[in-house]
């Protein structure tokens, strides 16, 4: 066999080896390039996923804070149309105290004045009938414990009849709408009358 002839195998053996090589490297880099790929779009969309799990909260909490403000100004409504009436009522108040007051005083012995006493008192009724039909309550305590949050302590007297705390006397009605106070009522409390020692 001439050299040449002996060469040439030798390219073809190493050439195939070359390719094999070749062919490795190649296999390597696409092996690598995919899981490079995919690490890279395991991160793009975790990114999404944290993304869109913000953009959730912040829909959630928008309405939330959508359905919060509905609350709040459904209950301001209500209120408006609860306590509108307020000032006014307010204003009516001393009307009924004089009208209360005028019948005290009234000398219902007089047979003059009868007819007038009695208008007076159907008048009164009239317009307190009016002002309950709107939510106005009266606040009465003659005989009852006495209420920081509806009375107001005019002044105080031992008393050996009634328990301390009590209502003696009511001095002006007190009046709430709709459950809230517009005025306490003044009152005379009771308190327990002095303990005298015997020992002593």
């Amino acid at each position: 066999m001439s050299e040449q002839e002996q060469k040439q195998p030798e390219t073809e053996i190493e050439q195939p080896e070359l390719n094999e090589a070749d062919t490795a490297e190649v296999e390597q880099e696409t092996v690598e390039g995919p899981s490079e790929r995919i690490a890279e779009l395991e991160r793009e969309l975790a990114a999404a996923n944290a993304t869109i799990a913000q953009q959730k909260e912040s829909v959630v909490r928008a309405a939330a804070e959508v359905e919060n403000i509905r609350r709040r100004s459904a209950t301001d409504v209500e209120k408006a149309h609860k306590f509108a009436l307020e000032k006014f009522v307010n204003e009516l108040l001393p009307v009924i105290d004089n009208m209360e007051r005028a019948l005290l005083v009234a000398d219902r012995d007089q047979e003059a004045l009868k007819p007038m006493i009695e208008g007076v008192e159907l008048t009164l009724k009239s317009f307190t009938d009016g002002v309950v039909k709107f939510g106005v309550e009266v606040i009465d305590p003659q005989g009852e414990a006495f209420n920081p949050d509806l009375h107001q302590a005019m002044s105080m007297q031992e008393s050996a009849e009634m328990a301390p705390n009590t209502v003696i006397a009511v001095m002006q009605k007190g009046y709430q709408l709709n459950g809230r106070l517009l005025r306490p009522a003044m009152v005379m409390v009771s308190k327990a009358a002095p303990t005298v020692d015997t020992n002593a």
